[in-house]
């Protein structure tokens, strides 16, 4: 039987990092072979081996030399095991927290704010949380029937119908769908454009207008990284914070006269032409948001030769085509001016407004080049500039467009539709009018008819807009703007009543 020593010690474990202080027993039980610490913890039993402090068996000692040894490595084992306590106490007492420790005793992300809330969908939020039965909600751009419901449009029904079933799950090519290219191309170029035949039209399927324009401004500090972008004042709010997360430098033009509640026609020629000769402008080709108010052709004709006077470049922003007049043809008039003076253009096409497709994101991208080589290369790298962000765009809005455009019948169907949803706000437009006049308003209210497209760039200011939802419940953005799409035979007269009394 193997000869023993038993060594019992209290000690005091104090772990700042883990442990709260607990009073430990230890019992250091050494044979000749082995040295085995037993650890008994009030809370916690543990159990440590520590192995390779024996003594070699393999030795041959006498009796009396061995006890000697037993001896000297019990002392030993002893004043070890209490210099290894008295350096973790004082290890301890100056423990620092490790950069990951200290990560994980507080938040990652404690630092961070809460951003602001949009301007344009905050309206939507704080109409909802309004439990009034007369509120009415005009701030955000999407169409609404006479009911103020939303809409889904027959064209649009019968194109799920026709491609139900048929549809796979298959990724589209990172450029996205040809089809609907194509088709999206004709819409603003001419279903018989030279441009297209030519095949100098760089394009791709984007994640509708935003999509559109956000991809163009990330082609723009790639490829010209001097470069700035020039855009109207107002402007819709998002144009600011995707040309500020592309990091391109902003600066802007005039554009609305408050005064008159028009075009500011020389201010926005003057800022044209003081812009350093080839500039980058961010154009509206119709139905101006939020303003509602388009240069006329003449105009239009005017900025055009102005532009290639100075080689400015224009990206235009084509958010409601056949939405504004009820005709695309007619929409699409300030892209077929500049394409007919010969620029080179962008265009960034959404289809959310004019076919209804708000939440299935269908939009594209173009660029018109000098010729097919060029047009190519700038779609290879459109392309490559998507995929880091969304690789390839949806599917299935791209083929409700297709096959809507693609279909003569469908689009038919369409173009009725999107002009009854066009003449039904102008029609409010002139029913709103007529009610502000009857209440006697001293103010002009022509403007609101001399607009175009979904918005009314009322001009009442913040506190007007302020009064009418503390007092009436009604929701705009501060900007005064009006989405002339939530007006309707039911809500016209509530909402001119409380426009005439906050203006009066």
């Amino acid at each position: 039987m193997q000869a023993q020593t038993r060594l019992n010690l209290s000690l005091l474990h104090q772990d700042q990092a883990l442990f709260s202080p607990h009073l430990f027993l230890v019992t250091l039980v050494i044979t000749p072979t082995r040295t085995i610490l037993f650890n008994y913890s009030l809370s916690q039993k543990r159990t440590l081996y520590l192995k390779n402090l024996a003594f070699s068996s393999k030795l041959q000692f006498s009796a009396r030399e061995n006890i000697e040894r037993k001896r000297r490595r019990t002392r030993g084992t002893k004043m070890a095991f209490r210099a290894m306590i008295s350096s973790r106490a004082t290890q301890q007492s100056k423990w620092v927290p490790s950069a990951g420790v200290a990560r994980q005793m507080s938040s990652w992300f404690g630092h961070v704010e809460p951003a602001a809330k949009d301007p344009i969908l905050g309206v939507t939020e704080a109409f909802l949380a309004d439990p009034s039965p007369d509120k009415v909600n005009v701030g955000v751009g999407a169409y609404r029937d006479d009911n103020g419901k939303p809409v889904v449009l027959e064209c649009v029904r019968e194109a799920e119908r026709r491609i139900a079933g048929n549809l796979n799950m298959e990724y589209l090519p990172m450029g996205g769908s040809s089809h609907m290219i194509e088709e999206s191309l004709k819409l603003a170029y001419g279903e018989d454009s030279d441009f297209i035949k030519d095949k100098r039209i760089a394009a791709v399927q984007a994640l509708s207008g935003t999509g559109a324009c956000r991809l163009f401004a990330d082609f723009q500090k790639r490829f010209l990284p001097d470069s700035q972008i020039y855009i109207p004042v107002p402007t819709w709010a998002n144009h600011h914070n995707i040309w500020r997360d592309a990091r391109v430098p902003q600066n802007t033009f005039r554009y609305y006269h408050a005064e008159t509640k028009g075009l500011d026609f020389s201010s926005l020629m003057e800022d044209i032409k003081n812009a350093p000769n080839g500039s980058f402008f961010l154009l509206h080709a119709c139905a101006h948001n939020p303003t509602g108010v388009d240069p006329s052709e003449e105009q239009w004709r005017e900025i055009s030769h102005l532009f290639k006077s100075k080689n400015h470049f224009p990206l235009f922003d084509m958010a409601y085509q056949g939405f504004a007049s009820g005709d695309p043809e007619r929409d699409a008039k300030a892209i077929r001016i500049f394409l007919d003076d010969g620029h080179l253009i962008g265009c960034a096409q959404s289809f959310a407004k004019n076919m209804g497709l708000y939440g299935q994101r269908a939009g594209c991208l173009s660029i018109l080049c000098d010729n097919e080589m060029e047009a190519v290369a700038v779609k290879s790298q459109l392309q490559q500039l998507g995929r880091p962000m969304y690789s390839n765009p949806p599917v299935h809005g791209a083929l409700i467009v297709s096959t809507i455009l693609g279909d003569p019948e469908l689009k038919k169907l369409w173009l009725q539709e999107v002009k009854g949803m066009a003449d039904r706000i102008i029609g409010m437009r002139t029913t709103l009018r007529e009610n502000l006049e009857k209440l006697g308003s001293p103010l002009s209210w022509e403007h609101i008819t001399n607009q175009i497209g979904m918005f009314c760039y009322s001009g009442m200011s913040p506190e007007q807009v302020d009064r009418l939802t503390n007092e009436y419940h009604i929701y705009m953005t501060r900007n005064g703007r009006i989405s002339m799409a939530g007006v309707t035979t039911g809500n016209v007269g509530y909402l001119a009543n409380a426009i005439h009394e906050v203006t009066k």
